[in-house]
């Protein structure tokens, strides 16, 4: 029998089984919550736990939405490369930022070791998305990174489309030596802007796929999604952060 990850989601929540290493989670949290200077540290409940947040307001006296970010693999909310530049720069640029602890493994999973908990992260975008929404916040954009991708893909499968107004992808379709995707991302059947951005130095995958993408993004038929390359940028698009930001929040006034 065939299972979707919106099914295994079902199975690990009325189970109370957790897959991802929730102790490696409880240190990384331990580690940043104390020490972040921009933002403030909330707890947000996915239903049987309770995960990091940071949320970051802007000042503006007519905030544009809420950026709900999403980092990458085996990461947290205040990576530096790029969970740190987008959620503490783009309430400068009017939009408020929830940074969001996603499911992690052990440092040597890769990512076939991810997809069985792909679905552990449902839960948490949708816990992001109905704070932000009682915040007051409507338009919602939701950003992903690398492995947070996969997860936010998944999720848009079921389709969680119909509660964010549009998603950027960063570093789409990273994936390890012979561990090729295993289905494609569902560009086809979503109807909501999509933003593809990648760097010039990302990982094969990512670089090498980036024409398929782009023709399934236009084929989607929204005239506002894009992709963009920055050039000289890596995967983890160190000492780009600046640059990242710029694009994005561009990108996001012309919506």
């Amino acid at each position: 029998m065939k299972y979707t990850a919106f099914t295994l989601y079902f199975f690990i929540v009325s189970l109370n089984l957790y897959a991802s290493d929730l102790q490696r989670e409880k240190r990384l949290a331990d580690e940043i919550a104390d020490f972040i200077i921009d933002g403030e540290a909330i707890y947000l409940d996915s239903g049987n736990h309770r995960f990091l947040n940071i949320y970051m307001q802007s000042e503006s006296t007519q905030p544009k939405g809420g950026a709900i970010i999403l980092h990458g693999r085996g990461f947290h909310p205040n990576w530096k490369d790029v969970a740190l530049p987008l959620r503490t720069g783009l309430p400068e640029h009017g939009w408020h930022t929830l940074s969001v602890q996603m499911p992690v493994l052990h440092k040597q999973a890769k990512y076939y070791d991810y997809l069985p908990i792909l679905p552990e992260a449902f839960p948490r975008i949708e816990a992001a998305i109905n704070f932000l929404k009682k915040q007051g916040l409507k338009n919602i954009v939701l950003i992903a990174h690398s492995c947070s991708v996969h997860m936010s893909m998944a999720w848009l499968e079921q389709p969680g489309e119909k509660n964010i107004n549009a998603y950027i992808g960063v570093a789409m379709g990273a994936t390890d030596y012979k561990q090729p995707m295993k289905k494609d991302f569902p560009f086809m059947q979503l109807t909501i802007p999509v933003l593809d951005i990648y760097g010039s130095k990302d990982f094969p995958a990512v670089t090498n796929n980036a024409a398929t993408r782009l023709e399934m993004i236009k084929m989607a038929g929204n005239s506002k999604s894009d992709q963009r390359m920055l050039i000289d940028a890596d995967h983890y698009f160190t000492e780009k952060g600046d640059i990242l930001l710029s694009e994005i929040a561009q990108w996001l006034d012309t919506l």
